[in-house]
């Protein structure tokens, strides 16, 4: 069938092509910014464009660096694992592997968390295919940094992602940013990434509607506002994210129980709760899609591995990589997200904001120029 999606933003760039506009400036050769000295990418991580617009009196540096026009298109699944690794590896999700929040790794007949799988479930390194730019930089003599936080340095996710870089603690945002714009000036020609997980993380706790979540935009808004205020003549930055976020009251669950028609015949359930990775028992795929299709089609996008690949959803898929997508897969289109209430731990049931889905609002996210850049 003819999947009708939503239509990418007229003048969205797509996540994938950052980094390597950014790198290319550095040699004077960018369409998408002017020539820099050393490149800088700060990921805001949760803030969509719609987030950012809807809250634009708590980001009023933020609001003011762009306009509703600057914007990049995340991949799909709009979630952090396949989003991070899009950005630093310049593939899809289809090529690089990193297919979903939880996705089958075939060998182990289970589902894995990709964001933690390396260190809890004993991914390979070798599980996300392609080279990281750090990588590439790296070898090519270009200092290469991260700047995130303590507890990320070291992890399976950061190595396979951002390896080849000189990794720099800090745990708050201000002075990440800080050090990033003196690494950038002392050392030209070097490639900053900068991350900021606050923001997603109270998302999915309050919901990106709470003081909460206002209070940290506004931390993170200073932030950016330090950073311009900070970069060197020559230096440019990009602010971005990886997806957006909406939020899903618990009366919108989709509870997923023993008997139910939409279990029949699904061996394991991946991704997360608004983009579903159903993986069918041998031969049940036809029927899991049917029963979805007829229960779920009004407020979700339900649809085949084969018709995710027609749509070129995942990108160019690798052989390897296709078994890691589920048989059938569901995305939420409304407000809603699917839990499987089989399961004991009922924790993440808690979440408020929600991504992974293809709606605007989790695809569409800021590309705000500051420096050099601007």
């Amino acid at each position: 069938m003819s999947l009708s999606l939503p239509a990418d933003p007229p003048r969205a760039r797509s996540l994938t092509g950052v980094v390597p506009q950014m790198m290319a400036a550095l040699e004077g050769t960018a369409t998408w910014f002017a020539p820099a000295t050393s490149a800088i990418v700060f990921v805001v991580d949760g803030l969509g464009a719609h987030n950012l617009s809807a809250r634009s009196g708590h980001a009023r540096f933020l609001s003011s660096a762009g306009s509703k026009k600057d914007v990049a298109r995340t991949v799909f699944p709009s979630t952090t694992a396949s989003a991070l690794t899009s950005l630093l590896t310049g593939v899809p999700p289809g090529e690089h592997g990193i297919v979903g929040y939880r996705a089958l790794v075939p060998e182990m007949d289970d589902v894995v968390n990709q964001l933690r799988g390396w260190d809890t479930d004993g991914l390979d390194p070798g599980w996300q295919r392609a080279v990281p730019f750090t990588e590439r930089f790296a070898a090519e003599g270009r200092p290469c940094f991260v700047v995130s936080k303590s507890e990320y340095a070291g992890t399976g996710f950061t190595h396979a992602t951002m390896r080849g870089a000189q990794f720099v603690p800090s745990n708050d945002v201000a002075e990440r940013v800080a050090i990033a714009a003196d690494l950038a000036a002392s050392h030209p020609g070097a490639f900053v990434y900068v991350y900021a997980p606050d923001l997603d993380a109270i998302g999915h706790k309050r919901g990106w509607n709470s003081d909460e979540w206002l209070a940290a935009l506004e931390h993170v808004d200073g932030a950016a506002r330090k950073l311009s205020d900070a970069l060197a003549p020559g230096v440019g930055a990009v602010v971005t994210a990886d997806h957006g976020m909406v939020d899903v009251p618990r009366h919108r669950h989709v509870l997923l129980d023993h008997g139910d028609d939409l279990v029949a015949g699904v061996r394991h359930i991946g991704g997360e709760p608004r983009m579903l990775h159903l993986y069918a028992e041998p031969g049940a795929a036809d029927g899991v899609l049917a029963r979805w299709r007829d229960a779920e089609s009004a407020r979700s996008w339900v649809f085949s591995r084969e018709e995710a690949t027609a749509a070129g959803l995942f990108g160019n898929i690798d052989p390897e990589v296709s078994p890691r997508i589920g048989d059938v897969l569901v995305a939420a289109r409304s407000g809603i997200a699917y839990y499987d209430d089989r399961l004991e731990d009922k924790g993440a049931q808690r979440m408020v904001g929600q991504h992974g889905s293809l709606t605007n609002e989790e695809r569409t996210v800021p590309l705000l120029r500051l420096g050099a850049f601007a």
